[in-house]
Formats: structure tokens, sequence, C-alpha cells
């Protein structure tokens, strides 16, 4: 055990002294910062503008009144929810909150992309490096197993991508309370999962959207170990991570009309669609989905742990 721990230590040590960690963490924070800025100065990117005062309740009646009177294709009126959030907001007397820190919080979501990206990069690296320079016999010729070389290494890009997680959550909130202030950790969240509309506390909602995100990365990590491990190529499998990141979702909804698309891995890895908005795929559950991620990960493991383990390094 105590091997493995030193394992995984040295692998951070490797990944602090590189200064593209430094350089992708800056890039981060950069962008956290400066979006809040840009929302800050600009009051129209952030959405609605929820009526907040005492009378709040006869404001959102109003608001429904002129949505019912919309042609279908009309603008939407600025500043305006949607009539059925409005009514649930009135008949469960779920006074509206003006832009917050939560709100801020759970729009950088959006950066989870750019993490997934980042962590895409480090898991890349983490072994096709290890051939490409020439180092792995020096990794190899220690009384250690392959297989616990493996595995540390993998969990040093999970703790990475789950640090750079924690940071985007922390960034965002500081900054959200820097310029948007904070209403309190208790603020009810009004949501619609499927067409019906619920509530959560925002807390412990906002936490599970990050953590039900952190799914896509892990897997997406994992498969770019999986392709640098068999192919000992870190641009083929930044490239190919990267591309079906990105082209994944078209992917899916190109054969939406196949029965077997939903077994496709992109159809499966935002979980987040089970408890805000609409599945993909009617019928499907989030039991469903993490059955095919599972089956899923487990293929990419028992392929990068076969050719890590078996592959012959005397020309390394």
């Amino acid at each position: 055990m105590n091997n493995f721990v030193q394992l995984v230590r040295n692998e951070w040590m490797k990944l602090l002294n590189q200064k593209a960690t430094w350089i992708m963490a800056a890039i981060l924070v950069l962008l956290v910062i400066a979006s809040g800025v840009l929302f800050k100065i600009d009051d129209t990117a952030t959405g609605v503008d929820a009526p907040t005062g005492d009378n709040w309740k006869q404001e959102l009646q109003e608001q429904n009144e002129q949505l019912q009177k919309q042609e279908v294709g009309d603008i939407q009126y600025p500043g305006y929810r949607n009539v059925e959030e409005n009514q649930y907001r009135i008949e469960n007397d779920i006074k509206p909150t003006s832009y917050n820190a939560w709100d801020f919080v759970r729009q950088s979501r959006v950066f989870v992309a750019l993490v997934s990206l980042f962590t895409i990069i480090v898991a890349a690296g983490i072994t096709a490096n290890e051939f490409r320079w020439g180092t792995i016999k020096l990794l190899l010729i220690r009384p250690i197993s392959r297989s616990k070389i493996l595995f540390a290494k993998y969990v040093s890009v999970l703790t990475y991508a789950w640090a750079m997680l924690v940071v985007l959550f922390v960034l965002s909130f500081i900054v959200g309370i820097s310029l948007f202030g904070l209403d309190g950790m208790t603020e009810v969240y009004v949501y619609a999962q499927d067409g019906v509309y619920q509530q959560a506390d925002i807390f412990s909602f906002t936490v599970s959207q990050y953590v039900l995100s952190s799914v896509e990365l892990i897997m997406m990590a994992t498969f770019a170990f999986m392709i640098a491990a068999v192919f000992r190529n870190t641009s083929l499998a930044i490239g190919l991570s990267i591309f079906l990141m990105m082209a994944g979702s078209s992917i899916v909804v190109f054969f939406m009309n196949k029965d077997w698309a939903k077994y496709i891995l992109f159809a499966n890895t935002d979980l987040n669609q089970f408890i805000e908005g609409t599945p993909m795929f009617s019928g499907i559950t989030i039991g469903f989905s993490i059955t095919i991620l599972a089956v899923y990960y487990i293929v990419f493991m028992v392929v990068s742990w076969v050719f890590f383990t078996k592959r012959d390094v005397a020309g390394a």
C-alpha cells in the first residue's frame, strides 16, 4: 500500500512540475472570473429578471396572462419564465430570487467541458509520454507490478479531474458571492423533470449536478487513458477523445431512430438528464444508463490493463 501511495505521489509531482498543468489551471480560473465580470456588466446575460417584491405573485400572474396571449412562434418576453413554472411558484408559495451566487455556480457548469478537455490531455499523456520519452523502462525495472503502476497513473488522473472540478465549484461560488451576493444556503430551486415541475434545496441540487457532470468527464478521461495505453500516442488519444466528446451528441441524434441507439455511450453519459430536463430516449432510466456506462468502463479498463501489462517495452 505504501508503494502505491508513493507511486501516486510521484505521478502528482510529475504533473505539478509541468508548466502545462499550471497553465490549464490558470485558464480555468481566468475564464470563470471573466464570465462573472461579463454577467455583472451585462445584466441580460444572466437570463431571467425575476419579480422579487412583495407583489411577486401578482406580477407572475400578469406575466402568465401576457404569455398566454402570445401566438406560437412569437418572441418570448424578456425576463419571463414560462406559465407552468410561474404557476408552480404561485401555488407552492415559492418566491423567485434575483440572480445570485447559486445561479452563477449552476451556469459555470458549462466549464466542466473545459475540465474534461484538460483531463483528457493529462490522461493521454500520463502513459504515452513514458513510452515517448523512454522513461517507461525506469518504471518497470522497479520491483512493482505493472498493474500497480497502471492503476497509480489512473488514480492520479481521477484525482486531477476531481481536484479541477472542486476548484471550478469553489471558485464559481466565491466569484458569485463577490459579484452577485447570496440569498442564503436554503434557497429553493424550481426545475422541470420530464415536463413536471418540482423543487429542491439549491445546495444539494447544485452539488448533485456537478457530481453527475463528472461522469462524462471520467468516462472520456478513461477512454483517452485506454487509447494512450494501446497506441502509445498522445496526439491520437487527445484528438480522438476530444472529437468524440464534441461529436458524441450528434452521433446519437444521427442514429436516434434506431432501437440500439440507446446503447451508445454518449446517449448515457449525461446523467443530469434524469434530474432536470427530458431523457434523450423515452423509457430509459438512470439505472439503465449507469449499467451501460459500467459496461463501457470495464471494457476501457480491461483493454488498458491488457495492453499495458503485456506489451514488450524492449524497443521503447
